[in-house]
């Protein structure tokens, strides 16, 4: 069977995951880690790309971003790719490919998905078993939204501004999500969409998707109900 083509739908954020090749590592010190930080911000702000949250992993990295053009994912992921590559092959005198073939994403349905997405981003650190609490862990965009830093990369999505009508109400509100955690099947909903570049949300908001692409959405041409939004 052909593989479907990446999803790119302006206005809808979406849920990207980059894996190493092989799950061969792709961060060897932390100016590694500020490197791609760094791509990550320049070419999202080139390509019209708001950043809504991020977690580097050792082999692999996620993104939650909502591209103001089609073509705006697409674009930033290849500069990132490309000029990560170039910089991380010179720095550990390798040569050859380090990710494993090309990004997967999906779209997420904003009022139902968007912050269990960001959650599931979070935690994956502890899940992991790299550190107890998300806030303990310094690469990923947790530390912006529970008030511990401000990181310049990150764009908050309206949604979050709905936890709270200050920024401190918006932080406990957010962290306390956080430490509850998402549950077991909202976590493997978030994974399989993205893996197989499935859209993630009700059956109208997935059949107003398809309306907008030809490219197929889902198993079923209708979508199917999934889940509500994490809130434990």
């Amino acid at each position: 069977m052909a593989r479907l083509p990446r999803l790119s739908l302006p206005g809808y954020p979406h849920h990207v995951i980059q894996r190493g090749n092989n799950r061969q590592s792709i961060f060897e010190s932390a100016q590694d880690y500020q490197q791609l930080l760094d791509l990550l911000d320049g070419n999202a702000r080139k390509c019209g790309v708001a950043v809504h949250a991020y977690v580097l992993m050792g082999n692999h990295f996620h993104l939650l971003v909502t591209p103001q053009t089609a073509e705006g994912l697409p674009q930033m992921m290849q500069a990132i790719g490309r000029r990560y590559v170039r910089y991380f092959n010179d720095r550990q005198k390798r040569s050859g490919t380090l990710w494993e073939g090309r990004y997967k994403s999906t779209v997420v349905q904003s009022e139902r998905y968007l912050l269990a997405c960001m959650a599931y981003i979070d935690l994956n650190p502890v899940r992991a078993g790299m550190v107890e609490r998300a806030q303990d862990y310094p690469w990923s965009s947790h530390g912006h939204y529970a008030g511990l830093r401000i990181d310049p990369c990150v764009t908050p999505h309206p949604i979050f501004w709905e936890l709270g009508n200050t920024p401190f109400a918006r932080e406990a509100a957010y962290a306390e999500m956080v430490h509850a955690g998402i549950n077991p099947v909202q976590r493997q909903a978030l994974t399989d969409a993205t893996l197989r570049g499935w859209a993630l949300g009700e059956p109208a908001f997935v059949a107003d998707l398809q309306s907008k692409t030809p490219r197929r959405l889902s198993k079923s041409s209708a979508g199917r109900p999934l889940l509500t939004r994490a809130n434990s």
